[in-house]
């Protein structure tokens, strides 16, 4: 009998979780706030369900309102845009070489995004730094 109560309660609350829905559409590129969303008491499959996980998030693709709010459409807020100036950072045993580049992706911290030299016109993949530099390694090149 105890165990048939636990087993109800448990399941209670594993159907009692809460989704975070859209309250509005948000557009790609838009940095998600407070109000762009609210929970709902279902549990839908794929939504998030914290909403500090969500909070300074950037919508990846269009959201319409009343639709779950997916992890796989959110991200790192862009510190990077496409055409945007940033500092190329080569380090390799010790060495280190500044440049300029021009952003070819846009990005936020931690992604990797492909880079023009401006020195040598030739294309480099880096990864952004929180300081908005493209840190490029040995092998990610070209």
């Amino acid at each position: 009998m105890r165990g048939m109560v636990l087993a109800l309660i448990l399941f209670a609350q594993t159907a009692m979780a809460d989704s975070i829905v859209a309250t509005r559409t948000i557009r790609a590129q838009t940095v998600l706030t407070a109000e762009d969303f609210t929970t709902v008491a279902a549990e839908i499959p794929g939504a998030m369900t914290d909403p500090a996980q969500v909070i300074g998030q950037e919508a990846r693709v269009t959201m319409y309102a009343g639709r779950p709010i997916l992890a796989a459409n959110l991200g790192a807020a862009a510190l990077v845009d496409r055409n945007q100036m940033v500092s190329l950072v080569f380090r390799s045993s010790g060495l280190t070489i500044l440049t300029e580049g021009r952003a070819l992706d846009r990005g936020g911290v931690g992604d990797v995004i492909k880079v023009m030299n401006l020195a040598s016109r030739t294309t480099v993949t880096g990864t952004i730094a929180p300081d908005g530099s493209v840190m490029v390694n040995a092998g990610h090149e070209g």
